[in-house]
């Protein structure tokens, strides 16, 4: 499943609100009130957190199974830091705090950790993506 699409449109909830849709689901997409939004829904940074998190907690989950593990719960905590914000030029900054539950051993907890930089999220956002933008024709009707 090397290619994924979704498709986004202002839903007309206020300024910023979205709608997503990514194949038969539909998700909603807002900035907060502070910033002009109606906080209808995460926002964008949040839902890329959200990605990731999904992620790392579903990669530790089949690698769990596979290798028979005894874990019984995973939760992921994300932070997102905007280094530019701070006026740093380098890149944003991602923290991670993973939960293990279950009977694991130390050997375990270890091996789930470095699994966990193994999603498919987490080297996408490690390795940098090329973004290629376009124009969609005009459709009929449409203000030129």
């Amino acid at each position: 499943m090397g290619k994924r699409e979704v498709t986004v449109v202002e839903s007309g909830a206020g300024r910023f609100g979205q709608f997503i849709t990514a194949g038969h689901h539909v998700l909603g997409a807002d900035e907060p009130e502070p910033l002009g939004g109606c906080d209808t829904g995460p926002d964008p940074y949040e839902l890329l957190l959200s990605g990731l998190g999904a992620c790392t907690a579903m990669t530790l989950r089949m690698y769990a199974e596979r290798k028979h593990m005894a874990l019984t719960k995973v939760s992921v905590h994300l932070r997102h830091v905007a280094r530019a914000a701070e006026g740093n030029a380098s890149n944003d900054a991602f923290e991670r705090i993973i939960t293990l539950e279950g009977d694991l051993s130390d050997a375990d907890r270890q091996r789930l950790l470095d699994v966990a930089d193994r999603c498919p999220v987490s080297q996408t956002l490690q390795r940098g993506s090329r973004i290629a933008s376009s124009l969609a024709p005009l459709s009929a009707g449409a203000a030129t």
